[in-house]
């Protein structure tokens, strides 16, 4: 009788053990480094002098070839100067400000060539994603406020050599707000009576993060 548990207990791992390799192969973790670059009241425009350095990491979950769900976190900086504007109203209203962006994001990937798990294929494709984000903003206005934001974008990855991928990625955070860089009519309770300082309630705020990534696929299936 416990030789017969034994038996029991031993095949009971070796199928937990192949069905953790099975999914290993869907499971992706990497990094990236970039920047964010900020479009609103102050830029209208994207403006690559406002260009600020940032870093990422994420966890990829392979759900099939073409879709892949990914939760990722990220960490930058974003600024704008009415000065560099040849608007004179803005020039006029000489305003400035530097924000440090952390945000935490969830998106659906869609590949659009076939990503699959097989030796000697050369795996590459473009992707779009979409999703879901929160974004916490810091600067002379408020702290640490965390609001919703709506990821979207598109990227390309490259198995340079198993496990092993790079990959460039350009996404846009769109907002529901207008106080990323603290202009407002109204920013979290509190007037803004000067008409100069505030911001087109018309015009949300928005930032890209552009990033370099490497990510590691786990491949190998782990025996007892």
């Amino acid at each position: 009788m416990s030789y017969f548990r034994v038996m029991i207990a031993r095949l009971f791992a070796v199928g937990l053990f192949i069905s953790f390799g099975a999914q290993a192969q869907k499971i992706e973790i990497g990094g990236g480094v970039g920047g964010m670059l900020y479009k609103g009241d102050v830029s209208p425009a994207l403006n690559p002098q406002f260009y600020r350095p940032a870093a990422n990491v994420f966890f990829r979950y392979n759900a099939t070839r073409s879709f892949s769900i990914r939760g990722g976190l990220a960490i930058g900086g974003i600024r704008g100067d009415d000065q560099a504007s040849g608007d004179p109203l803005q020039q006029a209203r000489n305003y400035s400000f530097r924000t440090r962006v952390s945000e935490a994001t969830i998106d659906l990937e869609y590949n659009f060539l076939n990503y699959v798990p097989q030796r000697n294929v050369l795996n590459w494709t473009p992707y779009v994603f979409a999703g879901f984000g929160l974004s916490s903003y810091r600067n002379t206005v408020f702290r640490g406020r965390a609001l919703p934001s709506f990821p979207l974008g598109i990227g390309i990855k490259y198995e340079i050599k198993r496990p092993w991928s790079i990959g460039f990625e350009f996404g846009t955070r769109f907002s529901n707000n207008d106080y990323i860089d603290g202009l407002g009519e109204r920013t979290f309770g509190v007037n803004n009576f000067n008409k100069l300082a505030q911001g087109n309630p018309a015009l949300k705020d928005s930032y890209t993060y552009t990033a370099l990534t490497v990510s590691y696929t786990f491949y190998k299936i782990v025996c007892p």
